[in-house]
């Protein structure tokens, strides 16, 4: 479970994207955005996930947002993943956990009766000057952009 809270400063990161080229929050400042954390490339629930935000990407776009995807997959991994579905935005390969970590969504899970570690499946929402202003931690998978724009539009 993320230790971080809304109003709190998101935290710094530079990671490898989809196409090999680096990519910072920092450069994001000046625009919200949607900074999803999900386990694995190509499964059911994140491939909903994806495709969901995706499908309303230009929404985000129109409405200031822009979008981020995060899990520990390598770039290889995310470019079949982003080609595939034809992702319009970035997918940040962090194989090492070291941006999870930072995030607090890298952390204990169960399955089965076993205990392993893994990708806490979280949405952070962050404001143009880099403050935490939403956080998800219960992902409606195949309706997320509904379930950000309904909390986003009572704040």
């Amino acid at each position: 479970m993320t230790q971080l809270k809304i109003g709190d400063m998101a935290p710094a990161f530079t990671g490898l994207n989809q196409n090999g080229e680096e990519i910072s929050l920092t450069s994001y400042r000046g625009k919200k955005v949607i900074l999803y954390f999900y386990p694995k490339d190509m499964t059911p629930g994140c491939t909903d996930e994806s495709c969901n935000l995706n499908d309303n990407y230009q929404m985000w776009i129109n409405k200031g947002y822009d979008v981020i995807g995060i899990s520990p997959d390598s770039v290889a991994s995310h470019q079949k993943f982003a080609d595939k579905f034809q992702f319009a935005f970035n997918l940040i390969a962090d194989p090492e956990t070291k941006i999870l970590q930072d995030y607090g969504v890298w952390g204990e899970k169960k399955m089965y009766g076993r205990s392993y570690m893994g990708v806490l499946r979280t949405t952070f929402v962050i404001d143009e000057s880099g403050v935490i202003v939403e956080i998800f931690e219960k992902v409606q998978t195949k309706d997320h952009t509904n379930q950000i724009l309904n909390s986003i539009e009572k704040s």
